[in-house]
């Protein structure tokens, strides 16, 4: 767990350090439009996926979950309520992903939770915790659409 906050707290220092290289004076309106304090940061809540108790053996159910799953993210990520996610590569601790919420409080993020079919059919648990990184982070999927080659 500490590996993967360690590494979060890395990315978010190398994106406000390549904002800053980019753009070396305050900018207030982005600052207002992103939520950022002072210090050009701001609460996020991070959710680790771990592999649940359900072990799903009907191919064409566990895909149609994981269709769900797929969309349920490019819905959040569309209405700017998930900000990053991917998986993990094979570990001990059953790490299998992770999603970074741009809301408030872990109670949001339990309800945009509860609208992934993996999480609710068992395949997945979560762990939820509140993040404080650098409100750029929010602009991670804007900019991930102008890097991500389109799929046929």
């Amino acid at each position: 767990m500490k590996r993967i906050l360690i590494t979060a707290l890395l990315i978010s220092a190398s994106l406000l350090a390549a904002a800053q290289e980019n753009t070396p004076e305050y900018d207030s309106t982005l600052a207002r439009k992103l939520g950022a304090d002072e210090r050009g940061m701001k609460s996020y809540i991070l959710v680790i996926l771990k592999t649940g108790p359900a072990k799903i053996e009907d191919k064409e159910l566990r895909d149609s979950l994981f269709t769900g799953h797929f969309s349920n993210m490019d819905k959040l990520a569309e209405e700017g309520k998930l900000v990053a996610a991917g998986p993990f590569y094979d570990n001990e601790s059953q790490y299998r992903g992770l999603f970074l919420f741009d809301v408030r409080t872990i109670e949001e993020a339990n309800e945009l939770v509860k609208g992934d079919p993996t999480v609710t059919s068992g395949i997945f648990m979560t762990e939820l915790y509140q993040w404080y990184g650098s409100a750029a982070v929010s602009m991670l999927n804007e900019i991930h659409g102008k890097i991500q080659k389109r799929q046929p």
